[in-house]
């Protein structure tokens, strides 16, 4: 198969449990694949990424134009407060599946960089209400949020393309996974 090697060592039953490329033991699968959280997060995932181009190109508008202040500055509270939502609601999910709010071994790099991603958009937000920085400071601020926020994202899409694998490779094998 096709861009499954990283995957190879799952096939040992044995292993299984052991393998660093596997994400999820089949107990943590059952309960990924019962949760709400889940769902939740599915959802969220795609409307994050939705606020997050249209607000990138009001940013961009505004840094060459000089036109659209107030709704780019709406777009980038809006983005951090979807930005919140789905991190509590991602920590929720993963105390449900791994039995910890964060950095669960599993995913313990992209919560890792997610804390950059929440602390810069928290910085934009404190800069915007304590005026510390020019309205292109903050406008700046918010690309290198978003920077982050790109890089936390193909952290995901990356782990969620490996789950998959593994399952397809599982499932040719035999192993309940």
């Amino acid at each position: 198969m096709r861009g499954t090697a990283p995957l190879q060592q799952i096939g040992n039953k044995d292993k299984l449990h052991k393998s660093p490329y596997t994400l999820y033991t089949p107990d943590e699968r059952l309960r990924r694949d019962a949760s709400v959280w889940t769902l939740v997060q599915g959802i969220l995932a795609p409307i994050q990424f939705v606020v997050f181009l249209v607000s990138l190109g009001l940013v961009c508008r505004y840094l060459v134009t000089g036109e659209g202040q107030a709704a780019a500055t709406i777009s980038i509270v809006v983005k951090t407060l979807v930005l919140y939502t789905i991190m509590v609601t991602g920590a929720i999910w993963e105390k449900v599946v791994f039995g910890k709010y964060l950095f669960a071994p599993a995913f313990f790099w992209e919560d890792f960089v997610s804390m950059f991603v929440i602390a810069l958009h928290t910085a934009y937000l404190y800069a915007l209400i304590a005026d510390a920085l020019s309205v292109r400071g903050l406008m700046w601020l918010a690309l290198a949020a978003y920077a982050t926020y790109v890089v936390n994202a193909a952290q995901f899409l990356w782990k969620l393309r490996m789950a998959r694998l593994q399952q397809n490779l599982s499932l040719e094998q035999g192993v309940v996974a």
